[in-house]
């Protein structure tokens, strides 16, 4: 019988060929609807199963793949992946509703075209939370990048969308030579090479990795390819160059994935450290100094932006270097605040993109220009705007309040002038929100589409509402998230002593 995780991860390409086989009067986004519907259901059926008090994997399922090389069908779930599900299926399935109207004008395979190809990134992204078969991952890792790259340059919003989703899949690409590499090295040091033909013992299995000592020079190596693999996609400054690109080029829906999901820091809390402890607190400065100067240049970058898209972009680079520091601490609260941010994110971010592309979908534009005013045509919009927005900054009584602090504390007991340079990037990223907000929503309304354009509709609202409903919550009450991260942070951490 198949384990509700692995049916989690099937139910996502299994929706996308029923998409392709359903006769032609069944529409695609409500067949596709139907199906995130009922991974989230799946997904209340994991977070049921799930023992918050157990530190280890749970609901493993394994069977062989290649079995001459060992490699397996591994997944499982703690409380560092766990919630990333919950997440990723709620931000899926917010896109999926956001891209209601996505190809309604065009032939009738497009629209199942769009909505296959964002339930099979749902189903690579998940797997990517899973996976406990390095090679499995891998799979998952590489995956990912197909549906984006279609996505972006057949729905793209900009003249060079094709560009964008190129540059895109061929960084990506480029940055997953050395994480392959890496996880090659890490079962090689683990293989016996005395016998003949294929060493005895090769292993990518993740939790057999993670015992097995690694020699200081080899450990170094490993990090170092596992990080640059990671960096390229968290991103970390300065291999962020992709990301302000895809967000003015591709559909502002699409990019919520993009700028919210940051599988590349989840990949250095899940793989790099624990894999490479030793060399991972020696190199403690690089991870600081870029999680720094992420920080200002991202926040500095999206003060002089004059687009929504770009400065959210810009802003979550920002962040990503916050998460950084955290990492870099490596003290429970350090850990505990990356992941509670990284979560944060997917609410948060994703709520802001998906807003702005309910802008440009009614205005057909989202540069200031164009949005002067917007709060008087379309109050219940710039509210719930201001809402995520204040979250995005850390304000209190929200999900970004915790997030945030527990970083900042952490931080400023480890490395207290990367504290007072965090704390000075989060005044620039209240400045450059506020200024922004001020030049799109209030002040005489310049252009005529502003004037008559429609508030939220409920299918709309009821979106944006669930989101802003759990960053409340999670705002008020963070134990909710902290108490199902803490046993497995408080491994990660005592893997490092």
């Amino acid at each position: 019988m198949i384990d509700a995780l692995s049916l989690l991860l099937l139910v996502y390409p299994i929706g996308a060929l029923l998409l392709w086989l359903a006769p032609g009067d069944v529409s695609a986004r409500r067949l596709a609807l139907a199906i995130h519907l009922l991974a989230a259901m799946l997904v209340v059926a994991v977070l049921v199963a799930f023992d918050p008090s157990q530190s280890g994997f749970q609901m493993v399922s394994r069977a062989a793949w290649i079995p001459s090389l060992n490699i397996d069908y591994a997944v499982g779930i703690d409380g560092i992946s766990l919630l990333f599900l919950p997440a990723t299926t709620l931000l899926f399935l917010g896109v999926s509703l956001t891209s209601w109207h996505t190809a309604e004008h065009d032939r009738i395979r497009l629209p199942r075209l769009y909505h296959s190809l964002l339930l099979l990134q749902a189903g690579a992204t998940l797997g990517v939370f899973c996976a406990l078969d390095t090679i499995l991952f891998f799979l998952f890792w590489e995956l990912s990048l197909i549906p984006f790259y279609f996505l972006v340059s057949l729905w793209g919003v900009g003249p060079q969308r094709s560009y964008a989703a190129a540059k895109y899949t061929l960084i990506m690409l480029g940055g997953g030579v050395p994480l392959l590499f890496g996880f090659i090295l890490l079962a090689f040091n683990h293989a016996d090479f005395s016998g003949a033909g294929l060493p005895a013992g090769l292993s990518f299995d993740l939790p057999t990795l993670l015992n097995t000592p690694l020699p200081n020079d080899l450990e170094w190596l490993v990090f170092v390819l596992l990080f640059l693999g990671f960096a390229v996609k968290t991103p970390v400054f300065p291999l962020h160059t992709w990301l302000p690109l895809m967000a003015r080029e591709g559909p502002v829906a699409v990019v919520a994935l993009l700028t919210s999901l940051k599988l590349g820091a989840y990949g250095l809390i899940r793989f790099a450290v624990p894999l490479a402890p030793d060399a991972a607190q020696e190199l403690h400065w690089l991870l600081v100094g870029l999680g720094v100067f992420g920080l200002l240049f991202g926040a500095l970058a999206a003060l002089a932006q004059t687009n929504l898209r770009s400065m959210l972009a810009y802003a979550s680079l920002s962040h990503v270097g916050l998460v950084l520091l955290g990492i870099a601490s490596f003290n429970l609260q350090g850990i505990q605040g990356a992941v509670l941010q990284l979560v944060n994110f997917t609410l948060v971010a994703g709520g802001l993109f998906l807003l702005t592309a309910f802008l440009r979908q009614r205005l057909g534009s989202t540069n200031l220009l164009s949005l002067g005013g917007a709060a008087r045509s379309m109050p219940l919009l710039a509210s719930f705007f201001l809402f995520f927005g204040l979250a995005s900054i850390g304000f209190p009584g929200t999900s970004g309040f915790p997030a945030e602090l527990l970083v900042l504390v952490s931080v400023l007991q480890t490395h207290p002038g990367a504290g007072l340079a965090a704390l000075f990037a989060m005044v620039v990223g209240a400045g450059y929100f506020f200024n922004l907000y001020r030049r799109c929503f209030f002040g005489p309304i310049q252009h005529p589409a502003v004037a008559v354009a429609n508030d939220l509709r409920p299918r709309e609202l009821g979106i944006v509402l669930i989101f802003a409903l759990l960053i409340l919550f999670f705002g008020l009450y963070p134990a909710a998230l902290l108490d199902v991260i803490q046993p497995a942070a408080e491994a990660w951490v005592a893997r490092l002593q």
